[in-house]
């Protein structure tokens, strides 16, 4: 069986829906996962016609009713969006909606019913316009499924980088650091390319200070506190792990392939080097949730919404990495 995967329409006055026709019309990506839609019917209708896809809309009441036809495009409907939302706006409906839309895959992974949710892009001004409270996706998704605590991975064809801190400022990224905090970002990156097929992974530990505090010069011991104890521990338990080392460097390794994951402390210093690397193919993965969780590594790009100009290879990519990590491919593999 191929897997069931649940794509959700992100913010509706963004380009989620446009990258999602566009993704749907793709036979090749339709070989290897059973597709539909969670979103807004007639949102989605509007980006057919905008596009000029041959797709037609098939709606459905759930995943049992997928039909798998390459012609059409079954949508779970949740009516959120009225017809005259305008494309490439701010709006606290487009960000109730997506949050709606996120909802309901939840609910639906949690009852097993799919396999794997990929996640369109929202805004987070628009989803806290819309009132609800959360950083982004990953807090929201953690949240909605009961789990204390995920990790943000981003993958590019050459990097992988999961990070022990996302959506805070520097300096609360930095207090909130510890090495129970690592250890547990170490553990569930290897838990993630052990499931995927790599039997050891390889893992190297990024420091805060620059040269990894250079013995203590520099900073204030933040590697030898924060982070050498939960490199120490994963090493006991026999992961493969190296840290904490410059981060200046370390990207450089793990780009000519020296590691198959990179932790980073906080945001920018994982995300940056990512998407240094090139949106294109960038996917963002949680890792932590008890289904499987993939994502563009890109936002709602406003400037370009209802255009028919943006590229859905982003898309396309991240279906397929939900593919790869869904338990049913990973059977039939």
């Amino acid at each position: 069986m191929k897997p069931i995967i649940a794509l959700t329409m992100g913010d509706a006055a963004g380009v989620g829906p446009e990258i999602i026709v566009k993704a749907m019309a793709d036979t090749e990506i339709r070989d290897i996962a059973t597709l539909f839609v969670i979103g807004d019917r007639r949102r989605l209708q509007q980006a057919i016609d905008i596009v000029a896809s041959p797709l037609s809309i098939n709606a459905i009441a759930g995943p049992s009713e997928v039909s798998d036809h390459k012609d059409t495009i079954d949508v779970l409907d949740i009516p959120a969006i009225p017809d005259d939302l305008a494309w490439g706006q701010l709006s606290a409906t487009a960000g109730h909606g997506a949050f709606l839309f996120i909802e309901k895959a939840v609910e639906l992974a949690m009852a097993g019913s799919i396999d794997a949710i990929c996640t369109g892009p929202l805004n987070k001004e628009a989803l806290h316009l819309g009132g609800h409270a959360y950083p982004g996706h990953t807090e929201m998704l953690a949240a909605l499924a009961g789990v204390e605590e995920v990790s943000m991975m981003l993958t590019a064809p050459k990097m992988r980088v999961i990070h022990v801190t996302t959506h805070l400022g520097l300096i609360d990224a930095i207090a909130k650091i510890d090495g129970d905090r690592v250890y547990r970002t170490i553990t569930r990156g290897n838990n993630l390319l052990v499931k995927a097929g790599i039997p050891r992974p390889r893992i190297a530990v990024a420091a805060i200070n620059p040269h990894a505090g250079e013995g203590g010069l520099f900073g204030n011991g933040e590697e030898a506190e924060k982070i050498e104890p939960g490199v120490a521990r994963a090493q006991a338990d026999g992961l493969d792990v190296l840290g904490p080392l410059p981060a200046d460097t370390l990207f450089y390794r793990a780009g000519r392939g020296d590691f198959d994951l990179v932790v980073a402390q906080y945001h920018d210093q994982g995300h940056i080097p990512v998407k240094v690397l090139g949106l294109k193919n960038g996917v963002n993965v949680t890792v932590g949730l008890p289904f499987v969780r993939t994502s563009v590594d890109h936002g709602t790009a406003f400037d370009i919404a209802g255009k028919n100009i943006v590229d859905h290879e982003p898309l396309l990519e991240a279906i397929r990495q939900a593919a790869d990590l869904s338990p049913e491919r990973n059977t039939d593999n």
